[in-house]
């Protein structure tokens, strides 16, 4: 599982011109699920995406997170996060490795579930679907997780 993490000061996601959720200050989750993901690593990942240390203190240094700011979490299902460019010849990305959808759905709703229930305020993109995204990145932060390498 990979998702990333982007510092927002709003950001919204639209499926065929109609706006479907939005978000104020918080967190831009793009969420990739691999075919080998298990939901116990989605509850991994939201624990690690709540407590991720990226807004300022009043001294401007990253040392609070979402929980710690009352921000809000939209969360967006992205499975080309899961591509992979180097075993190809030509400039098409390989897909094999992201999970089906009837396998990635679950495992988002988890990660969505697990995110809400530690205290995140959490919208949700249209999982499926094809989206409109817009943000406005605060900073710019951007931070990549992989689940497989968190502790």
């Amino acid at each position: 599982m990979r998702a990333v993490v982007q510092r927002v000061t709003r950001a919204s996601v639209s499926v065929e011109g109609t706006l479907i959720a939005a978000i104020d200050v918080g967190v831009l989750v793009l969420l990739g699920v691999a075919a080998t993901d298990r939901p116990e690593d989605a509850d991994r990942l939201a624990g690690r995406i709540a407590r991720l240390r990226i807004f300022p203190d009043d001294a401007g240094r990253f040392d609070r997170s979402v929980l710690d700011v009352t921000g809000e979490a939209l969360v967006v299902s992205q499975f080309t996060l899961i591509a992979d460019s180097k075993r190809q010849k030509g400039t098409r990305p390989d897909f094999h490795r992201a999970a089906r959808p009837e396998v990635a759905e679950p495992i988002y709703l988890a990660f969505c579930d697990a995110l809400g229930e530690l205290g995140v305020s959490v919208q949700r993109g249209a999982f499926g679907a094809l989206m409109t995204v817009e943000l406005v990145n605060d900073g710019p932060v951007t931070i990549v997780l992989d689940a497989g390498e968190l502790p």
